[in-house]
């Protein structure tokens, strides 16, 4: 969805339309406010950020997996480490923080 230019609000001009704003937002617009002539924050309908942050997570399981599967051809492949070994790297890294 693109951004109109109505849909482009400043900030202190946001404060005295809010409910409208919503109402907009509610019904499909998404609301880019602005701060100095910046984008500063945006309001989006609360459904769709809960879609947004169900994606991210979906999006984080992904990322894991492809991790998970790079580790299996890891092993698979030999490309391994003794425990000890790795334990000492992970105290090491870790005391380094």
């Amino acid at each position: 969805m693109s951004i109109r230019t109505q849909d482009v609000v400043p900030i202190s001009e946001a404060r005295s339309r809010l409910t409208e704003l919503a109402e907009d937002v509610v019904a499909g617009a998404e609301k880019v406010l602005t701060k100095n002539g910046s984008a500063y924050v945006a309001l989006v309908d609360a459904r769709k950020l809960d879609y947004y942050h169900a994606l991210e997570a979906e999006h984080g399981r992904l990322l894991m997996l492809d991790d998970a599967e790079a580790g299996l051809r890891d092993a698979l492949a030999g490309r391994v480490k003794p425990l000890d070994e790795l334990r000492t790297t992970m105290r090491r890294r870790a005391g380094s923080r």
